[in-house]
């Protein structure tokens, strides 16, 4: 055992839920530097060998002579360079402070998934491929994609995978047929501008140059809200803020919530920036996250577009960071490491002294909140960027005693027929995938239900197939009622599989389309899908997915079907979000010269978000409920923590959940509700309670939650259930 008083020791964060960083040694006594600090290394962890990062040296061996004699070397660096450093590495610090996780498992949550496994950084350069000289390129079919690929190889050289992606659809199939040859090889290529024609974008409104210039002219950290109303040109706004970012060679992160937006946004970059516009998200290979990971981090990339997840990526030369679609609740992470990724964009934009601009037609009450206190600059675009394009007009149809053909009333399946017999595009949308919410027998009342969860199954393949969405478990759908034996088993209620279904059989030459979960899992799926429909008459069938972002210039009708169960929620969220996606929607027709209308099917059409929505719109109903939040201490005027735990019995979640109210300060000025059953009681075959703590301000609450939750950890109890904190939840499930 070395002297401790002539080495030192290296402190690791390990991806392992324990808060503590690990000590470790170097071999033969060597001194670690300032070097180290943010590179990864292998360490052996009991019987296990882990990949962690070096978040501090000691000078000085620990206290404790024994516990040095125990302490083991490091197996390997696995960095020269470090990948986490500088501002990311004090950002990601605070975020695990601030949503309450140990540091080891924020820092692997934020490298890419290839490096959490211990593979190295790949070479500098953008991914690349190259012709071999023996390849016999004769032997491929003319106009088959992998010979237009070779031609292309062939005659223009070695090419980068993005400009590949530009110019030849499918190009990734064609590329493993000519390797399965042994004709093309992979090479690195330098970073070079887009070879991309650069197409002129329209004239900017007056609205949208006031709001590019307050955003170029901002010349270090600001935050802005870019409110304005669907169809109203906040891309063009971001192009703009992006072309001058580029100017004065800086990096520009863009976030997206969803990976159906990514495409299409990237198509739309590629076309009018200098720069070729990078992509990642969870539909492509960790390879290529990898890639563009790495190529921002070494300054080779300019811009990235991203969802959730590329907030963490490292930003040498930053310069804006643009969060569209602020409000959507899928920047929220759901489980393991809970930050925001607006909230934590805004804390990195703040960092790095770039100004942040948070995009949206529907802001998140949040942000409404910080702009009121003049926290968030307003930039406001009320009008349509298309001159002859108008608001649609919203009806609301009243739904009750009215027989329903899968879920769609005869007023609605008549404006479909109009509207298509017009040559134009429909959107039916209906927010639940599969073909009908639950199974039920129509003689005694049986309904199916999970094994597993607290929760109904869901008929699949046109009642076939019951699958769970929350734990996935999946069966066939019984020929008879498993409890009376009745045949009498009747799908209730409608999916977007049974609105297909109806849909086809009411307009049996017409083109149709469904979008959702089930149809959208191939890479660029929900792209391919609309680029299907192009501006020829069809119907589009979706989920959420087709809510926001997608600018479809023939769609003219939208019909919304099953708003009523956002209507009675217990969680106080469910009528904001209800009420920003009735809007997002709503937002796809009338996009260009022909006029849109919205049909809205309700059995309640006098409800109050109904009528605020109508008669002031989102901002009318905003500043209501807005009023309703204050008065309940709710947020944005109250600030939560959730506390969740599960088990195998009640008595020992509710126990535990007993034990860590009791470790909260008297005088802390947080109020503690519990514990409660979740509202989900079961799941996954684990019993659900939770503990909820509010607190009128954000200090009081943060000032006790880091002690808290090291005594949590602390607890016996705590180490025979799963448990959670969440910090700000946007959701009580």
């Amino acid at each position: 055992m070395p002297d401790s008083a002539a080495t030192a020791w290296l402190r690791v964060a390990l991806p392992v839920p324990l808060p503590q960083a690990f000590h470790y040694r170097l071999p033969d006594a060597a001194m670690p530097d300032a070097g180290w600090v943010g590179c990864r290394v292998r360490v052996p962890f009991g019987s296990r060998s882990l990949v962690g990062v070096v978040v501090g040296i000691d000078p000085a061996a620990p206290a404790d002579s024994e516990q040095a004699s125990r302490l083991r070397e490091i197996e390997a660096r696995l960095d020269d360079t470090t990948p986490l450093h500088g501002e990311l590495l004090a950002s990601l610090h605070w975020a695990a402070g601030y949503w309450q996780r140990p540091l080891g498992e924020v820092l692997n949550h934020a490298l890419p998934s290839l490096l959490r496994e211990g593979e190295p950084l790949p070479a500098s350069g953008e991914a690349g491929w190259r012709l071999l000289d023996d390849a016999d390129i004769g032997k491929l079919r003319r106009g088959s994609r992998p010979r237009i690929l070779a031609e292309r190889l062939r005659e223009h050289g070695p090419q980068r995978e993005a400009s590949l992606g530009e110019a030849i659809p499918g190009w990734r199939d064609a590329l493993r047929r000519l390797d399965r040859r042994g004709w093309v090889s992979p090479i690195r290529l330098s970073a070079a501008a887009s070879t991309t024609p650069h197409a002129a974008g329209p004239t900017l409104n007056d609205e949208q140059r006031t709001a590019a210039a307050a955003i170029t002219r901002c010349p270090g950290f600001r935050s802005f809200l870019l409110d304005g109303v669907t169809g109203s040109g906040k891309t063009e706004v971001y192009l703009q803020a992006i072309t001058d970012c580029l100017a004065r060679g800086r990096q520009v992160l863009v976030l997206v919530p969803e990976i159906g937006l990514t495409p299409q946004l990237l198509r739309r970059f590629r076309e009018r920036l200098p720069v070729s516009a990078l992509a990642t998200h969870s539909g492509m290979s960790d390879r290529e996250r990898l890639a563009a990971w790495t190529a921002m981090s070494r300054g080779e990339a300019r811009v990235l577009i991203g969802t959730r997840s590329a907030i963490f990526t490292p930003l040498p030369d930053a310069g804006l960071i643009i969060v569209d679609e602020e409000h959507d609740a899928s920047y929220k992470q759901q489980d393991g490491f809970r930050y925001h990724a607006r909230d934590f964009a805004l804390y990195r934009a703040k960092a790095l002294d770039v100004p942040v601009v948070l995009g949206s037609a529907t802001p998140s009450l949040e942000s409404l909140r910080l702009a009121m206190d003049e926290r968030h600059t307003t930039l406001r675009l009320r009008h349509r960027a298309v001159a002859a394009a108008r608001a649609p007009m919203i009806r609301v149809l009243d739904a009750r005693r009215q027989r329903l053909d899968g879920g769609l009333g005869q007023p609605a399946l008549d404006a479909i027929g109009r509207h298509l017999a017009d040559g134009n595009q429909v959107l039916v949308f209906r927010n639940r995938r599969g073909y009908a919410p639950v199974l039920l027998c129509h003689d005694c009342g049986w309904s199916a239900r999970c094994r597993h969860c607290e929760a109904a199954l869901t008929v699949h393949s046109g009642g076939g197939r019951l699958i769970c969405h929350h734990c996935g478990a999946r069966q066939s759908a019984p020929p008879a009622c498993p409890d009376c034996g009745s045949l009498g088993l009747q799908p209730q209620g409608a999916g977007t599989e049974r609105l297909e279904t109806v849909l086809a059989e009411r307009f049996p030459d017409t083109t149709l389309i469904r979008v959702d979960r089930d149809t959208t899992r191939g890479r660029d799926a929900l792209a391919a899908h609309v680029d299907r429909l192009g501006n020829q008459p069809g119907i589009l069938v979706g989920t959420q997915m087709l809510a926001k972002g997608h600018d479809l210039p023939c769609l003219t009708l939208v019909v919304v079907v099953g708003i009523d169960e956002g209507l009675f929620s217990s969680d106080f969220r469910a009528g904001e979000r209800l009420a920003q996606l009735l809007v997002q929607v709503a937002g796809r027709a009338g996009r260009a010269e022909r006029p849109g209308e919205v049909l809205l099917q309700t059995h309640h059409p006098q409800h109050a978000l109904l009528t605020a929505l109508l008669q002031g719109g989102y901002h009318g109903y905003a500043e209501a409920e807005l009023a309703e939040r204050e008065a309940a201490a709710l947020p944005p005027f109250g600030h939560l923590a959730l506390l969740r735990a599960e088990g195998k019995t009640v008595q020992q979640i509710n126990e535990f959940l007993a034990v860590a109210k009791s470790l909260l300060p008297q005088a802390a000025h947080i109020d503690a509700h519990g514990p409660l059953p979740a509202p989900m009681p079961r799941r996954q075959g684990r019993q659900r309670a939770q503990l909820l703590l509010s607190a009128p301000d954000r200090s009081s609450l943060h000032r006790h939650l880091g002690r808290w939750t090291q005594a949590l950890y602390d607890l016996p109890e705590a180490r025979r259930l799963r448990w959670s904190l969440d910090v700000d939840p946007q959701d009580l499930f």
